[in-house]
């Protein structure tokens, strides 16, 4: 099969490698994809990259997201899998093989159904960044009639995080740093949008909400945003990170927390739990068929191309996830 493969870290340039490989069959618990699409994602060029990632196997298909049409099954896996569109998460993380190929061989729990009205390259953009989105969101519990905080609203995860919270019944608010994306933001569901590059977010959030601060955070900035959220936050609220570029060890003024009764969660998809992915793939699936859905697609590259895209990612300014397309 085709393939783009890394057997050292470094610049896309230099590492990846689009060639020949053999095609994986079916183990035990397994489903075969005929992938279509395949989504990047930062982290997938961090670990490609090495940046605070040492290199897990000899040689990795590189990025972990995808969409494409089961085509075998392996023991214990009801045959009734053959033959379904779907997407997938975690291609390549704790396994060498991603979704930057023609197949991909994984367990079946990390495949859902893909509805017909969604299409591959659309439901390739699912995977990390609408899982992350979910957990981010229903972390700390129900959100409907609660006042949620997305910051990056108009991000790859942001801008699922405020159409997954408005779905469920919350009242939006997100930041965003363009009027383009504030549009982008609204159009997704938001209520309010604030520009985070010429509003006080925390000032800006006590007025909509009339003093009193919002429910929960979506964060995508811990660190370089933790005065602004614990500005913003009600007591008794609860924050939900899913990183924290701005600072990566943040001083977390623990009394304050304590006072205010605030939650604090910290969420990687890899290593959360079996249950709370299982149902954020339920959930995921119900709003997929409850209505219109917008998916941010800031670039597509065929597989050829798969080092421009890591590019692409890694220049940053995007909206939404860069997506590597695969023909047959």
């Amino acid at each position: 099969m085709k393939a783009v493969w890394y057997d050292r870290q470094g610049s896309a340039a230099e590492v990846l490698i689009y060639g020949e490989l053999p095609t994986p069959e079916a183990g035990p618990g397994e489903v075969r994809v005929r992938l279509k699409a395949s989504g990047v994602n930062p982290a997938d060029c961090y670990r490609r990259a090495g940046t605070n990632h040492v290199q897990e196997f000899p040689r990795i298909i590189t990025n972990s997201d995808g969409a494409g049409v089961v085509d075998a099954v392996g023991d214990g896996v009801d045959r009734s899998w053959i033959g379904r569109r779907v997407w997938l998460y975690n291609g390549q993380r704790g396994r060498a093989f991603g979704t930057a190929a023609e197949w991909i061989a994984l367990n079946a729990e990390l495949v859902t159904p893909l509805p017909a009205e969604v299409g591959f390259t659309e439901g390739a953009t699912l995977g990390i960044p609408c899982m992350t989105a979910h957990r981010c969101v229903f972390l700390a519990g129900p959100v409907q009639g609660r006042t949620l905080l997305v910051t990056g609203g108009a991000g790859a995860v942001g801008h699922y995080a405020v159409q997954l919270a408005a779905w469920a019944g919350a009242r939006v608010i997100a930041t965003v740093s363009s009027d383009e994306k504030a549009i982008h933001a609204r159009a997704g569901g938001a209520e309010h949008v604030i520009n985070y590059k010429t509003e006080d977010v925390a000032q800006r959030v006590r007025e909509i909400t009339d003093g009193v601060g919002v429910d929960h955070i979506v964060e995508v900035d811990f660190g370089g945003n933790l005065r602004a959220a614990l500005d913003a936050i009600r007591d008794h609220g609860s924050i939900a990170f899913y990183a924290s570029g701005g600072a990566r060890t943040p001083a977390v003024p623990a009394v304050e927390l304590m006072r205010r009764n605030i939650a604090v969660y910290g969420f990687l998809l890899p290593t959360s739990s079996l249950e709370g992915r299982r149902r954020a793939q339920s959930d995921i699936t119900r709003w997929l068929h409850s209505g219109r859905r917008i998916f941010s697609i800031a670039a597509r590259f065929p597989l050829a191309e798969t080092i421009r895209a890591h590019e692409r990612v890694e220049r940053g300014g995007k909206r939404g996830t860069v997506v590597v397309e695969i023909p047959g």
